[in-house]
């Protein structure tokens, strides 16, 4: 029997329509029956009370406290930082298929009229005459050069050494390189420069077997690169991986091998003694390993800072951040200092960096693209979440890229079938529906996805609709609370206690709600449908902003969740001088669908935008 207790028995009416709001079931009560106490029946009313008051005060909180925050923050930092050198060569301008096109074609560029030796500081490429202007090494003055008709093939070895040079001017300002194989990519480079003087392959064979030939690349330190084979009586030694204090466990390692520390002061001695499945792929594509950019401290936040490399600054203003934990690669690209890029994402870290730094980053369908290689390792449900992937300044070097470090899967992807655009099915959203302990969706972003709304209406005709997700908010309170599978660091020691733990009630509930949500997107994108949606409320925090509003990356962290493919795609730059952007997420495996739109959109609004005069 069901009762309902309410302060006086007068009316069985007045408690039937009180009991309906408190969906009870009433039952007739004797009259000899004393009823009982109305606190008890009044308690699940309190409950909801007390819970939505607290979300209320919650939010309230936080946004003040994000308010005075930023208030001081901005008293703190009031100039934009300091500005970039300018970019003098215009190979820097390329992207990576321009680049391997011009080396194995050995196309001919312009050499400037001057006699001086101005090795990296070329600045024309065509065969007509432009002025340009020329910077002097070693000199505080510039002069005017006038650029005559002789011109030479691009060589691999001019292609590195230009990009070796933009590093050495950014990094100072920037701190985006952690590690770096100057040397060894320049010994590369000659290499490939002599196997194509040789003429052993025609054109094609180049293209289908080497993509990338003598092209540069960067990645992350996080993931594991083998510098070059042990020489001149080089050997592998063991070097202790814990204190003293500690248990003994040792490591054998390569001490030619480049850093691998992602970012945790313990492993400040340690080097990658193999490549990782993705820098492996991209060397037998003919791509040269450069350089390792700066992570966050063991790949956990979404600020690239840590105790052995330091902060990394962002190349439109060095007060803000750069993100993570891909920050360091995706500042790098933004400076024009490297044509192309691998990062790794488990809760948006491709996507958050490519999103403030203003470039393109890639976030692959679930089991693409092998994590071997990526420390910290992920294990279980983890490795389904992340997800490697190709970040760039130039969205046409996304499928290339992903074709490669792919390997044998990239035939799930088919990457090679044309996309028609016009063709595909586009829904969006301006937000999340305002999650209590997350940020709004700043006003540049939300008018920037309604710009490409209405372009994809304006040039093609379609359509776009306003997506509705019925269980999306739920399932973003789980993306938040589960302790076992958020990337931030701070806030999973926090909630390992108070959160949702796996294999309990709330998370087997909130499992079914992934699974719930999952079918929805499935149902509604089906093979032929995109969904476009902010890759992060805000542009580019000040430095340790983050820390009053962590739980921001739920913008990105939904989709590691579902497994599905995303890319960030920029639109330029917002009122305060920072890159805006959105990404679009595909069905599983239509990772073609979501690049497509970004190669359309990037001829549509401009894509990346050089944070540095270009001369």
């Amino acid at each position: 029997m069901y009762l309902l207790a309410i302060p006086t028995p007068t009316s069985v009416k007045g408690a039937a329509r009180l009991g309906e709001r408190l969906k009870y079931k009433i039952e007739h009560i004797g009259c000899n029956e004393r009823w009982p106490d109305w606190r008890v029946a009044l308690e699940p009313m309190a409950s909801t009370t007390v819970k939505n008051v607290s979300r209320v005060l919650m939010r309230l909180s936080h946004r003040f406290i994000e308010m005075v925050v930023r208030c001081l923050l901005q008293l703190i930092y009031r100039s934009p930082g300091e500005q970039l050198p300018p970019i003098q060569d215009l190979l820097l301008l390329d992207s990576a298929s321009a680049l391997a096109y011009k080396i194995r074609t050995r196309k001919r560029r312009t050499l400037p009229g001057s006699n001086r030796n101005l090795r990296g500081d070329i600045r024309s490429v065509g065969l007509y005459k432009v002025v340009v202007i020329i910077g002097i090494a070693k000199e505080a003055k510039k002069e005017m050069v006038e650029v005559d008709n002789k011109s030479v093939p691009i060589k691999s070895e001019t292609v590195v050494e230009t990009f070796i040079a933009r590093i050495k001017e950014v990094n100072p300002i920037l701190n985006c390189v952690v590690d770096e194989r100057f040397e060894a990519a320049l010994k590369d480079a000659r290499e490939v420069d002599s196997l194509l003087e040789k003429g052993t392959k025609t054109e094609k064979e180049l293209e289908r077997d080497t993509p990338y030939l003598g092209v540069p690349f960067t990645t992350k330190d996080c993931i594991a690169v083998k510098d070059r084979p042990a020489e001149n009586g080089e050997t592998e030694v063991r070097i202790p991986v814990m204190s003293p204090k500690a248990h003994s466990k040792f490591y054998m390692l390569d001490v030619t091998g480049m850093c691998h520390t992602s970012g945790l002061y313990c492993r400040r001695n340690i080097k990658a003694h193999e490549d990782g499945s993705a820098i492996a792929a991209m060397k037998r594509a003919g791509a040269i390993p450069l350089a390792l950019t700066n992570v966050s401290e063991a790949c956990m936040w979404w600020e690239s800072n840590n105790l052995v490399h330091g902060r990394s600054n962002n190349p439109y203003n060095t007060h803000r951040i750069v993100g993570g934990s891909s920050g360091g690669e995706g500042c790098i690209h933004a400076a024009a200092a490297s044509p192309i890029g691998i990062g790794s994402d488990i809760g948006g870290s491709i996507r958050m960096p490519a999103f403030f730094n203003g470039i393109f980053g890639h976030k692959p369908s679930r089991g693409i693209v092998s994590n071997f290689g990526q420390y910290p390792i992920p294990v279980g449900e983890q490795d389904t979440y992340l997800g490697i992937g190709p970040m760039c300044r130039f969205a046409t070097d996304l499928a290339p890229t992903l074709r490669i470090i792919s390997g044998k899967n990239a035939e799930l992807l088919k990457l090679d079938e044309k996309v028609d655009i016009k063709k595909l099915k586009y829904y969006y959203m301006e937000d999340d529906g305002g999650s209590h302990m997350v940020s709004p969706v700043q006003k540049d972003i939300k008018e920037s996805l309604r710009r490409v709304v209405a372009y994809l209406d304006k040039a093609h005709g379609i359509k776009a609709q306003k997506g509705s997700l019925n269980v999306y908010w739920e399932l973003c309170k789980w993306v938040l609370c589960m302790s076992n599978h958020t990337f931030i660091g701070l806030a999973t020691a926090v909630l390992e206690d108070m959160g949702v733990q796996h294999g309990s009630e709330k998370h087997t509930h909130f499992v079914g709600l992934c699974k719930e949500l999952s079918q929805e997107i499935k149902d509604m994108l089906g093979t032929d449908g995109v969904f476009l949606y902010p890759t992060h409320p805000t542009t580019a925090p000040y430095h340790n902003e983050p820390l009053v509003k962590p739980f921001n990356f739920s913008y990105t962290g939904i989709v590691n969740i579902l497994g599905l493919p995303a890319t960030h795609c920029p639109l330029g730059l917002g009122t305060d001088g920072l890159p805006i952007g959105i990404q679009v997420i595909g069905a599983l495996n239509q990772d073609r669908h979501t690049l497509a739109v970004a190669v359309e959109l990037e001829k549509a609004f401009g894509g990346w935008v050089s944070p540095s005069t270009i001369l």
